[in-house]
């Protein structure tokens, strides 16, 4: 046990001494960002996919072949080849649903897939200890290099690799950088290899992270790791007020989370008569002025620019006039859908009653007793007392 309290960054599991959450124990570690189901660990394993899935620094991820049939759970940290030498990181996934995420993320080299050397010793762990010990220091080297050699680039973090002979710089910048002057003073100065990625506004978020409007971590810091891009197109189809305020997230693009409900809303649109659709009575005209999508609810109002005579109706309804004006009928008003809905029988159980009821009772006792005494002490004053 003083292997383990000496290395706690090992996270070696007390009962088999291995440095990962084993099948034994319930110490089961997240898939990196992602704390996801193996949906196929009931299946034997045949070991016909000896394909592995690492996850390192930055949500930086490569798939490996398990060529010596190595004895690997999800958690370990492993030993794996790079370019040059080897490189460290955390297996996120094994087996069948490796090949499955390949195929999603577009892989195709399955031929050229780099090995898996061995399990990560104490001898490489120290060492990447004491590489990644060394990319704070170097980030703020080289923006004090980049300012000064005047690039319009901001390197939000360096990693570097398990040997330490390799250092990835992340940065971002708004226009194409010439930085090949910057990699060769780089070179010199920390004597390793330069590889320079660039990344987003959305990716630099994910990376420092932070609480979201909605009072979460932020998907891009918790559990996302590819990113789509997101339009203001999003917004108009979910009905959503165009305020770049609202619409912006920390980042300062647009949220994320415009899509993940977009197809639900695209979906219920169908359902819904057209925006530009009037509703024709006896009595008056109706323009569309909002719209609760999910709800299939219209409001209804009788100018075109500002909200007069609203009247909310459900889809039904108003399907329902637009085929009599197809007809040339007009009803006599659209208020016969509020009369149903008042009729239903299902209600609003909290509209029912006010959350002030007991409030009001209490105020018109206390206005009561108020005015009482008031006509006692008028009557003390004139001398009227009543014995009781």
């Amino acid at each position: 046990m003083e292997e383990v309290k000496e290395y706690a960054f090992i996270n070696a599991c007390p009962r088999c001494m291995r440095n990962h959450a084993c099948r034994n124990c319930s110490r089961r570690e997240p898939r990196g960002k992602l704390t996801a189901t193996d949906w196929l660990s009931h299946l034997p394993d045949d070991n016909t996919e000896r394909l592995i899935e690492v996850i390192f620094k930055n949500t930086r991820v490569g798939f490996f072949e398990n060529a010596d049939n190595l004895d690997l759970h999800i958690g370990d940290l492993v030993v794996v080849e790079g370019s040059p030498g080897y490189d460290i990181g955390k297996i996120n996934m094994v087996g069948h649903l490796v090949k499955l995420q390949m195929k999603k993320t577009g892989f195709k080299d399955f031929k050229d897939l780099k090995k898996v050397l061995r399990i990560a010793d104490r001898e490489d762990l120290e060492k990447f200890d004491e590489a990644r010990s060394r990319e704070h220091s170097t980030m703020i080297k080289a923006r004090s290099i980049a300012e000064e050699l005047g690039l319009a680039m901001k390197i939000g973090d360096v990693e570097f690799q398990g040997d330490g002979s390799k250092a990835i710089f992340y940065y971002i910048a708004d226009e194409r950088v010439d930085f090949r002057k910057l990699i060769r003073i780089l070179a010199e100065t920390f004597r390793v290899r330069i590889e320079m990625k660039q990344i987003g506004a959305r990716q630099e978020a994910g990376r420092i992270g932070g609480i979201g409007p909605c009072g979460r971590p932020l998907c891009c810091s918790s559990w996302m790791n590819r990113f789509v891009s997101v339009g203001t197109g999003a917004a108009r189809v979910q009905d959503i007020s165009m305020n770049p305020q609202k619409l912006a997230g920390q980042c300062g693009k647009l949220k994320c989370c415009l899509n993940f409900e977009i197809d639900s809303y695209a979906e219920a649109h169908k359902d819904l008569p057209p925006k530009d659709a009037v509703l024709e009575s006896k009595d008056n005209v109706y323009y569309l002025f909002k719209t609760d999508i999910l709800a299939r609810k219209l409001t209804y109002s009788t100018d075109k620019r500002i909200p007069a005579n609203l009247i909310t109706l459900d889809a039904n309804r108003a399907f329902e006039v637009l085929e009599m004006n197809k007809k040339g009928l007009k009803p006599e008003n659209l208020s016969d859908q509020i009369i149903a809905e008042e009729n239903s029988e299902f209600g609003d159980i909290i509209g029912q009653d006010s959350m002030t009821r007991f409030d009001k009772k209490n105020n018109k006792k206390k206005k009561k007793n108020k005015n009482r005494n008031q006509v006692e002490n008028k009557d003390r004053k004139n001398g009227n007392v009543s014995q009781k």
